[in-house]
């Protein structure tokens, strides 16, 4: 009996520690990818969200209210300053220069007669016949007449003016956008869409934000705003679909006021468009390029932020690591920091897995070159179900 019980008691042994052998997890690596920072040139391109407008992107509304009788063009048509765009139904306003002209013509007849009755009371007072109360009254209907002739005239002008806008023509030139009404369609100067819009593409304006922050660092390197401005170099156009715009452009202006929703300034690149590949309502990105020399440059993933603030961790002499705060420029590829402070050539940082670590922790040092080969075994054994 007791070696029975001896027997089960090792087997329950054996069975517990295969249990724990093959539920354990494995220890967590303490391999990190370290690198030496060193003193370098780099060309950076920083990308800013971009919106596309013409030079020049006009409404087409019409000023006379009527039944659309021809639309001239269609959507996407390039047209010239003057060019005809829609015709309104113009029989009222028609009717309405027929209608001053006519009253013109009335006052003009009434004015010659009362002319005359002037000049009839003149002489017949001259000759004491009659009072000079009939002579001053004569006059007045006179001076009456022609301010009647006058409103009138201005009538016909207005009139005319109507019947002219009857003819929508295109206030400048450029290329002719959505056109939601058609023949037959009531339109007037109060309807809630615009006949169409006429954008004026031969140059685009490629609108983007920068921050308040970055402003502030343009105009302290620069002196002023407008200095930095000036000296900013060409910049690049990418377009939506990942292409880069083969003209450079130049940044030729910046909003004086900064959106309190956004915190931001507007910027305007200025872009030559003689193929039309712009057009307005388009999107991409401004590449602005910055060239810096003797200057360190690390990987955005080696750095990790604390109210703010951007630090790395340090490998020290006995490969513990070490919290230090780094100052970067504002400007950035996306993937690197230029580091303009807290780092010197020569000094190690940890550039990988840097959210897994806290000050202290000792780590085995590896290259970025071994730390992929690690990430690639993983990933075999992952798929071998070997982890």
């Amino acid at each position: 009996m007791k070696m029975k019980f001896a027997y089960v008691g090792l087997l329950a042994l054996a069975l517990v520690s295969c249990g724990k052998k093959s539920s354990g997890l494995p220890e967590a690596s303490s391999d990190y990818a370290v690198v030496t920072v060193q003193n370098s040139s780099a060309d950076l391109n920083t990308a800013y969200p971009a919106t596309i407008k013409g030079m020049q992107d006009t409404e087409i509304r019409p000023k006379v209210s009527g039944f659309i009788t021809r639309v001239a063009v269609k959507e996407g048509d390039i047209v010239k300053a003057g060019q005809v765009l829609f015709t309104i139904d113009s029989e009222q306003y028609r009717a309405a220069v027929m209608q001053a002209k006519a009253q013109i013509a009335q006052i003009q007849s009434n004015i010659a007669t009362q002319e005359l009755n002037v000049k009839n009371r003149q002489m017949l007072n001259e000759k004491g016949i009659t009072s000079s109360f009939d002579l001053e009254s004569a006059k007045n209907s006179l001076s009456a007449l022609r301010a009647q002739l006058a409103q009138a005239k201005a009538a016909l002008i207005s009139a005319q003016d109507n019947l002219n806008w009857c003819t929508v023509t295109s206030p400048s030139s450029g290329v002719v956008g959505e056109i939601p009404y058609r023949v037959g369609s009531l339109v007037s100067a109060s309807s809630a869409q615009a006949l169409t819009t006429v954008s004026n593409t031969a140059q685009a304006y490629v609108y983007f934000s920068i921050t308040e922050k970055e402003a502030l660092e343009l105009s302290r390197n620069s002196g002023s705003l407008n200095e930095a401005i000036a000296k900013m170099p060409a910049v690049t156009l990418k377009l939506a679909d990942g292409t880069i715009y083969n003209y450079p452009g130049k940044v030729s202006a910046l909003s004086g006021v900064i959106d309190p929703t956004t915190g931001a300034l507007t910027m305007r690149a200025d872009f030559p468009n003689p193929q039309r590949l712009l057009h307005s309502g388009g999107t991409g990105n401004i590449l602005m390029p910055a060239k810096t020399s003797n200057t360190l440059t690390i990987p955005q993933a080696a750095t990790f932020e604390i109210q703010d603030k951007k630090f790395v961790y340090i490998v020290n002499g006995d490969n513990s690591v070490t919290a230090r705060e780094i100052m970067v420029m504002t400007q950035n590829d996306g993937t690197n920091y230029i580091v303009t402070n807290g780092l010197k050539g020569g000094e190690r940082i940890v550039v990988e897995g840097v959210s897994t670590l806290k000050a202290g922790t000792k780590i085995k040092p590896i290259t970025l070159e071994q730390a992929a080969k690690n990430r690639e075994k993983a990933a075999q054994n992952l798929k071998e179900g070997k982890m």
